[in-house]
């Protein structure tokens, strides 16, 4: 094991200065990631940004600059960042959209998501025959996050982190095993791509369905506009307003199911965490049927990734990078199980006579959110890319829900 490098005394503790330090980072990451440079193309393709806004403050922690545990913006970000960041990402669901998009890419989609659900206690239960200690005490609960993060996103998986709470140490190694797995199934599907014909036609496909989906995207014209002051404040009401409603909800909750049914206990009933995030996002579907919708053309989406990016990069502050590697194995943890979700998403597409565009970027929208499926659509057509995140916001939906289920599965493994 490397020897900890972290500093008991932190060179800076004042939350003004570290959050600016952190928006530093941010915007950096974004500033070269956009850059048509050769390097910094190839530096993203290898390292994507999210990893660098995870991994970046880690690496500031580890060696003393700054430090959670003198700082209160990781608490003040998953407490009112997080519940809001939910809300402004499942608003934006389309039912109608989705129906139009046809019964098979949901399908192909919900095998993909039932492949994490499967794999995720499966493969924890074979590397525990393998090597007990490797997954041994509270490992389930980091490992548990990567449920939400495959399923629906990384807010998804903050969203499970908030509730199974795992130190920093095991979320940093569940972050590396999660970013790991997924880049290497990113770069297999992509592949694919340029190989599309051949993949058809072993998948039996009907190729006009595609066809269809892409002439129907193309006529497609998308209403925004440029929001206003009202518009900023409508969204930051309806984002902290439902965040506030949902706090107020959980001290009713909580107290009551401690106080009648202390046994739930164990599935996380009794964590006002729990609550928040489920009501957020409940909250968020509903809203998705009214008017309130609305202010996805105004920029909902874009807060919601900015507010999403700084609770990352809080995240990392709590990460000890010097830890990420020591236990190899949790490795083959990822591997199993995102084989597991290649497989269902795989096998679903032949049983439905799918088109690969439909298993590629359906299970981009579980394993990669709204970014990685956009990337694979796109790579069949431009004009697709809103495929793969209307896909990915139908993840962000149930992530937390499915991933909240396969992390209790975990548990019952790992106990």
């Amino acid at each position: 094991m490397i020897e900890n490098p972290i500093s008991p005394s932190p060179l800076i503790t004042n939350d003004a200065v570290v959050f600016g330090i952190l928006l530093a980072i941010l915007t950096l990451t974004f500033y070269t990631s956009s850059l048509k440079s050769k390097f910094w193309e190839r530096f993203y393709t290898f390292f994507p940004t999210i990893l660098v806004c995870y991994f970046v403050p880690g690496l500031l922690n580890s060696y003393g600059v700054i430090s959670a545990e003198t700082s209160q913006l990781d608490e003040f970000a998953s407490k009112y960042l997080l519940p809001a960041c939910l809300v402004y990402f499942t608003i934006n669901i389309d039912f109608v959209a989705l129906k139009k998009l046809g019964g098979k890419a949901v399908l192909v989609f919900l095998a993909g998501s039932l492949g994490v659900m499967v794999g995720g206690p499966l493969s924890l239960w074979i590397v525990k025959q393998i090597s007990p200690e490797a997954v041994s005490g509270e490992m389930w609960r980091g490992l548990a996050t990567i449920a939400g993060s495959w399923i629906g996103g990384s807010a998804n998986q903050t969203a499970l982190k908030e509730v199974f709470a795992p130190s920093g140490e095991i979320f940093s190694k569940a972050i590396a095993v999660d970013v790991i797995s997924a880049e290497l199934w990113l770069a297999i599907l992509l592949y694919g791509v340029g190989k599309t014909a051949s993949i058809d036609k072993w998948l039996k496909a009907d190729e006009t369905i595609f066809l269809e989906v892409k002439e129907r995207i193309e006529n497609q014209k998308t209403e925004s506009k440029v929001p206003t002051m009202y518009d900023y404040l409508l969204m930051l009401l309806i984002g902290f307003g439902t965040c506030g409603i949902a706090v107020q909800m959980a001290d009713w909750i909580v107290p009551f199911i401690k106080e009648n049914y202390p046994e739930l206990k164990k599935y996380s009933l009794t964590s006002t965490s729990f609550w928040v995030i489920s009501l957020s996002t409940a909250i968020g579907l509903l809203l998705s049927q009214t008017k309130a919708k609305r202010i996805e053309t105004t920029g909902s989406t874009t807060l919601g990734s900015l507010l999403l990016f700084i609770l990352i990069a809080t995240i990392g502050m709590q990460m000890n990078i010097s830890s990420v590697f020591d236990a190899p194995i949790l490795f083959l943890v990822g591997l199993i199980w995102i084989s597991t979700h290649a497989i269902f998403t795989i096998v679903a597409a032949r049983l439905l006579k799918a088109p690969y565009f439909f298993a590629a970027v359906g299970s981009q929208a579980n394993v990669g959110g709204a970014a990685s499926a956009s990337v694979i659509a796109a790579a069949f057509h431009p004009a697709l890319a809103s495929v793969g995140v209307l896909l990915a916001i139908l993840g962000y939906a149930i992530g937390t829900y499915l991933g909240y289920l396969t992390g209790l599965m975990m548990q019952w493994v790992a106990v």
